[in-house]
């Protein structure tokens, strides 16, 4: 899915600070291992989560002790959402699918064993409303109890310290015992827009065993913030995890569903991508594109070369996605390219301007002015051109009707790209932000002036979306 500028509403009241990067190839993980058990016959666990890689198992939370003593509530490798106990003893499988990359989903368990109707005894939210389609369904026993929350070791984005680790984003994550809550204790519909938003949480209880990770302590991101001090050791993360997109700032990271005709390897969950090549002259030459689509305003991003093969990188902005695996970025007729060695392209021709070559460990500025149509390009903080912009055509006249994020390669080449829309992985040594405050940018948004004129640019998330685009 793609988010346009002009269809985000503002997220007021509670804001949600930080979220957890979880990246499947590490694999990054929270583990702890109880030392007791409390009530298991009543559980809530609540959590937001914004996916990054698709089609694998990924496991959000799970507790393992044997073979036959387990639990998991993950996304299969068809995408489904999946509460599964001991095996299967106790089972949830959605039919519906969840594919959208550029959404934070809110989920939901609550689990009541001690209720007379079984169907009731688990519970599965999505968004604040109930799930009622299955793929499949076994619900528990009158009065039984369940594994999460036992004296084994418990998991958030794996399953058994390894297995089919989570890729995306992770915040606000809560699990209770001995009480089951509904999803009104944690978030409700926004009275302008009908979007389920965060709430701040007031009124929760945690008995034995419970937690809250707010994933805000940067030096202790498995920190328990509920009081019970049921801390969880951090596997393979570090303080550059700790995100600022969160459910009420929904920032911009690589769209791994336009991967159909480039299959680029998405890492990071969606913030790093390194491009296909087979070693075949002119194939896989194109490009992909961001989650987020912008109509007006102005914007900023970074985006750093990691590693370059050979070939040419392209780097800049288009109204659409690909169509073919021979269909380069700067051939396209809303399709703008700042190449490595080449300068800019549009719709098969050069740019006239005077734009530097670059490579490995360079970092590209795009500014994308759209109340003035023009678009700059720097490297490694100097704007190119002598400042001087390139005319783009007005949004509204392009076949999408908006303009994203666009980066590839083509000369048959492999290029890495680190991608900053102000969320970035890397240690980030100036930590500049937007005039808003949002972003953590090697280089000013606002610094330097375009056509002789300072212009203020803002990191690509919903806030600013909201207000500009």
């Amino acid at each position: 899915m793609l988010i346009v500028g002009g269809n985000q509403s503002a997220a007021g009241g509670f804001n949600v600070a930080n979220s957890l990067r979880f990246n499947d190839g590490s694999p990054d993980y929270l583990s702890k291992t109880y030392a007791g058990s409390g009530n298991r016959q009543k559980q809530t666990i609540s959590v937001w989560v914004k996916r990054g890689n698709l089609g694998t198992g990924q496991n959000i939370f799970s507790v393992y002790y044997t073979a036959s003593i387990w639990a998991n509530f993950y996304f299969n490798s068809s995408d489904q959402l999946k509460y599964y106990n001991n095996g299967g003893a106790y089972d949830l499988t959605t039919n519906r699918l969840f594919r959208d990359p550029s959404a934070w989903y809110h989920l939901v368990i609550e689990l009541n064993t001690t209720l007379a109707t079984a169907s009731d005894r688990i519970k599965m939210y999505v968004n604040g409303v109930q799930e009622t389609s299955f793929a499949s369904t076994t619900y528990p026993p009158l009065n039984a109890e369940v594994t999460f929350g036992d004296n084994y070791s418990h998991y958030v984005g794996t399953y058994n310290a390894g297995t089919d680790n989570f890729d995306g984003y992770m915040s606000q994550f809560y699990f209770t015992t001995n009480v089951a809550y509904d999803p009104t204790y944690f978030g409700e519909f926004d009275a302008d827009s009908g979007v389920w938003k965060p709430i701040e949480v007031t009124g929760v209880t945690f008995n034995t065993n419970a937690f809250y990770l707010s994933f805000e302590n940067s030096a202790a991101l498995g920190q328990d913030d509920s009081g019970n001090g049921n801390n969880f050791t951090v596997n393979n993360i570090i303080s550059t995890n700790q995100m600022t997109d969160t459910p009420t700032n929904n920032y911009c990271v690589a769209n791994p569903l336009d991967n159909y005709y480039q299959e680029s390897t998405f890492y990071e969950a969606g913030l790093k991508l390194r491009t296909k090549h087979p070693g075949v002259i002119y194939s896989y030459e194109t490009y992909n594109t961001g989650t987020l689509g912008v109509t007006s305003g102005k914007w900023y991003w970074e985006i750093k070369v990691d590693a370059f093969d050979s070939g040419t990188s392209t780097i800049g902005i288009v109204d659409s996605v690909t169509t073919s695996s021979g269909t380069q970025l700067g051939q396209k007729t809303y399709g703008w390219s700042y190449n490595s060695g080449s300068g800019v392209e549009n719709n098969g021709s050069s740019v006239s301007g005077t734009f530097a070559s670059y490579t490995v460990g360079d970092i590209i500025g795009v500014y994308l002015d759209l109340d003035n149509n023009k678009l700059y390009f720097a490297k490694n903080g100097t704007i190119q051109n002598s400042g001087t912009g390139i005319s783009i055509t007005d949004p509204a006249s392009t076949g999408g009707g908006f303009y994203m994020p666009a980066f590839g390669d083509y000369n048959a080449g492999n290029v890495t790209f680190d991608l900053n829309w102000g969320n970035s992985t890397l240690t980030i040594a100036s930590s500049n932000t937007d005039a808003n405050g949002y972003g953590n940018f090697e280089y000013d948004p606002s610094s330097g002036t375009f056509d002789g004129v300072s212009k203020d640019f803002y990191a690509l998330n919903t806030k600013n979306l909201a207000e500009f685009g």
